[in-house]
């Protein structure tokens, strides 16, 4: 058993900042802390993922489609689908990962 809390250290920079929180046998669970103002351009994820917004708001695009999402919403996506995000307030996002994931993609995306 392991337990982990996606509120110790967070720290708000001029870049995005990732971190795996925990990971398990099934998943990778990535904490995304964007600061007001800050994008992550259109990117896909090979496997389907989950994001959820813990603190903030952002709007969520999706194939063009803007989506606001505030603190509590969440959603899930499949494969090779294009989206992106902008924080509209500073904000921790949770994004769960398929173990066959790699975080190294989600560092680029963050940071392109």
């Amino acid at each position: 058993m392991k337990i982990e809390t996606f509120e110790k250290n967070v720290i708000f920079n001029d870049t995005i900042t990732t971190n795996v929180i925990l990971e398990t046998p099934f998943s990778k669970e990535i904490r995304i802390l964007l600061k007001c103002g800050q994008i992550m351009k259109e990117h896909k994820a090979p496997f389907p993922i989950i994001v959820h917004v813990l603190k903030g708001e952002i709007d969520f695009g999706v194939l063009g489609e803007v989506n606001r999402l505030q603190k509590g919403a969440i959603i899930a996506l499949e494969e090779n689908i294009s989206h992106d995000l902008k924080a509209l307030k500073d904000s921790v996002v949770r994004l769960s990962l398929s173990k066959g994931d790699n975080v190294a993609r989600v560092e680029k995306a963050a940071n392109i």
